[in-house]
This record gives C-alpha cells, sequence and structure tokens, in this order.
C-alpha cells in the first residue's frame, strides 16, 4: 500500500499537458459529503457525463473512472486514459435492478429441481459491494465489450459486469444521469494497487485527459467481490468486500484471483 501523506494534496494546482473535453472550463474537482447532504454539488458532474466528460466518482469500494454508457466517443475515451487493454471488458454501475434488466439477459431464476434461484438471493446482495457477470443483452453497446481490433472492429456480444453500490453519492449521480455508467476502478498505472485518495487520483490521472473528480474522502483498498453466474454455478473470481455467501461457489482450485 502507497503512503498518501508524502503526496502533495493541491489538485487545484495542476498544472495538464493532455487535452481534456472540458477544455476552456479547465479541470472540475467538487468536494462532496459523503452521506449525501449537499448533492447538489453533482449537477454540473452530471451535465459534463451527458456531453461526453470522463471522470472519477465514488462508489461503495473503491473510486472508478466513468462515462456515459450512451456515449461512444467517451468510452474510448475511457479506455485510454486508463490504458485498458482493447480485449478487455468494462463494467456498468447500474442504479436498480432494472437497469440491469435491460443491459444483461438476467440472472438465472433456477428450475424448481434443486437449482438455486440466483436472483431472489441475489436481492439480498444489492444495492451493495458485488459485481456479478452476466451474459450482455443486445442493448449493451459493443464498445463496452471490446474496442476493436485490426481484423474485426467490434466482438460478438458476450458477458458484462453489473454493480449497483451503495453509495449514497454514487446512487445520486446515477439517478440524474437516468442510466448506467460504464466504470473501470482506479489504479496506479502499470500496477495492481488501487488509488484510494481523490487527490492523488488528480495527479496521476488528470494529465491523461481526465475531467473532473467527485471526492467523497479517502477510500480504502477493497474492491468488490466478482460473481461469474454465466456458468452452471455461480463462482467467485475475486473476492473483496462483499462476503461468500452459501450459494456461492470458489473455483474449482479453491481460490479467487486478485487481479
Amino acid at each position: 500500500m502507497r503512503t498518501v501523506a508524502t503526496v502533495k494534496r493541491s489538485p487545484k494546482r495542476l498544472k495538464y499537458s493532455a487535452p481534456r473535453f472540458t477544455k476552456g472550463e479547465g479541470f472540475l474537482y467538487v468536494n462532496v459529503d459523503p452521506q449525501g447532504a449537499d448533492t447538489w454539488k453533482l449537477d454540473p458532474v452530471v451535465r459534463l457525463l451527458q456531453d461526453g466528460a470522463v471522470g472519477v466518482i465514488t462508489t461503495d469500494t473503491v473510486y472508478a473512472i466513468v462515462c456515459d454508457l450512451k456515449s461512444h466517443s467517451s468510452i474510448e475515451r475511457l479506455r485510454r486514459i486508463k490504458d485498458i487493454d482493447s480485449l478487455k471488458p468494462l463494467s456498468i454501475l447500474c442504479h436498480s435492478l432494472k437497469d440491469i434488466d435491460t443491459y444483461t439477459l438476467g440472472f438465472p431464476c433456477g428450475n424448481g429441481q434443486g437449482q438455486t434461484n440466483i436472483f431472489r438471493a441475489v436481492k439480498h446482495c444489492l444495492p451493495g459491494p458485488y459485481t456479478f457477470i452476466l451474459p450482455a443483452s443486445k442493448e449493451l453497446p459493443k464498445q463496452c465489450l471490446r474496442y476493436g481490433t485490426s481484423t474485426a472492429k467490434y466482438a460478438s456480444r458476450k458477458s458484462v459486469g453489473v454493480r449497483i453500490p451503495d453509495d449514497i453519492v454514487c446512487q445520486a449521480i446515477l439517478e440524474k444521469m437516468g442510466r448506467p455508467l460504464i466504470c473501470t476502478s482506479v489504479k496506479w498505472p502499470k500496477e495492481d494497487e488501487w488509488i484510494v485518495d481523490p487527490a492523488i487520483i488528480a495527479d496521476v490521472y488528470a494529465p491523461e485527459g481526465l475531467d473532473f473528480i467527485v471526492d467523497a474522502g479517502i477510500r480504502v483498498a477493497d474492491p468488490s467481490t466478482v460473481v461469474d453466474l454465466t456458468g452452471t454455478l455461480p463462482t467467485i473470481i475475486r473476492q473483496g468486500k462483499g462476503p461468500k455467501h452459501d450459494w456461492m461457489h470458489l473455483r474449482e482450485d479453491g481460490s479467487s484471483t486478485s487481479t
């Protein structure tokens, strides 16, 4: 874990060399109450997102780089800012189960013959610190699954990770947006460690073209628990903040990934 005390917390004095969406307006840094007492401050953030900006918001786990799910150019910018491999799929932050129903084929419902009704079980976990991998629907933009290759512009639709964070600030942004956000967790470039201080995130990623940051305080480096629901059994592929439930299974080797 990196020591944050040695890093100068001065996002307003940073000099950015890379172009950003906000251009003349500059980089937007918004401090908000983690308990949601001043969600009116989020209105400029929502307007930026609706216009195609890429920024950082809080969740119930770690900070996430986000953009509008409907903006193809924003998704491409997000990949460039985070330097995400073109083959890596992206997750979506949802406000409700209705969003999940729209952009995925839904949760397994069981068969009445001993197979767990996953939908009923999942409802007890959401909102919460879980990412569930589900088959994607035709409504999900292709850029969420793969940016493209030299031989084929887009891969066929497969699966997507979905989240409903239990965070007042995040939920306020999603409600104001009226649709999900594409997201990827904020890590140190080239390292498998999360950045939990929003001021340091500004130091690291604003020069790469980030448009805004919503600062709701320093977080704990504890990501969501990722559960794959596309196979025969619900399988944990990363154990994080969300506890393991009886209906969740570990991989056959008894381990979960740390990435």
